[in-house]
């Protein structure tokens, strides 16, 4: 029994890097969580991608000490080098996916079509910095800056900074009014403006 919650242990040790580099992506990214299945997986291809890191810089380490002393590299090394690297990693996937980087790439070479981005939705309002026109169920129509805005376009709400009502096709400020929120399901649709 004491030989099986060691192996538990290591086991655990091994792949919790993993499962902390899921957790900063998620922190820092609009993807909607997934089912813990898809977690448990996705925290797996993390563990590989830091298992092999800390191998290559285990290796360039362990060269340099051919001149410089170092230390030792032992169990407690690899560990601090695994949740280093995993910390990384994490930033490293989160930035990639928050500014379409990769897929960027990816699209130039004709691999795909595809955006980082979850969601059409939270894609191009991130992609389109300037002013819109919420265009609601009641027929009203309000223009103003998108300060905020949910990842799903189902639920939550969208925060127009500055707005104004528009009538006839004339905007009607409202000068009291520093910032409207609006949920979503008012929302039929939304005209992003172009810049002058």
């Amino acid at each position: 029994m004491e030989s099986l919650s060691s192996e538990i242990f290591t086991i655990l040790k091994y792949l919790l890097p993993g499962f902390l580099t899921a957790w900063i992506f998620h922190a820092f990214t609009s993807y909607p969580k997934q089912t813990q299945f898809e977690r448990v997986i996705q925290a797996l291809i993390f563990t590989v991608f830091i298992q092999a890191t800390v191998y290559l810089v285990k290796d360039i380490l362990l060269w340099l000490g051919k001149w410089i002393s170092l230390g030792t590299w032992g169990s407690s090394t690899h560990t601090i080098w695994s949740f280093t690297t995993a910390i990384g990693i994490g930033f490293l996937f989160s930035y990639f996916a928050n500014n379409d980087l990769f897929h960027r790439l990816m699209r130039w070479i004709k691999v795909t079509k595809q955006t980082s981005y979850h969601c059409e939705w939270y894609g191009t309002f991130l992609n389109n910095d300037y002013f819109v026109i919420l265009h609601l169920n009641d027929e009203r129509r309000v223009f103003g800056w998108p300060y905020d805005w949910p990842s799903d376009s189902t639920k939550g709400h969208i925060v127009l900074m500055d707005p104004a009502w528009v009538v006839k096709g004339k905007y009607v400020d409202m000068p009291t009014v520093k910032s409207m929120m609006f949920n979503v399901q008012d929302v039929k649709w939304v005209e992003f403006l172009r810049k002058k």
